[in-house]
């Protein structure tokens, strides 16, 4: 995942941030994967994809979204 200005992911819709959260989430998960099997070199990325993640779950607070029930409905 490429890193993205705090600005930018302000400025997103919130089908954006959604689908970037959801992005954020599936990264975390496979780079700790990466890191149980022994894969991952570098273990800072672990560091930035939780930044990541816990940007874009802080806007969508400040904006009052449901994460989790988006993500269900599809």
């Amino acid at each position: 995942m490429a890193k993205v200005a705090t600005k930018d992911i302000h400025d997103m819709k919130d089908d954006q941030l959604i689908h970037y959260i959801n992005d954020a989430r599936e990264e975390l998960f496979n780079l700790r994967f990466r890191h149980a099997t022994g894969e991952l070199e570098n273990t800072s990325s672990i560091k930035d994809a939780k930044k990541a993640l816990a940007r874009g779950l802080t806007v969508a607070r400040q904006r009052n979204l449901d994460v989790n029930r988006e993500l269900q409905r599809g």
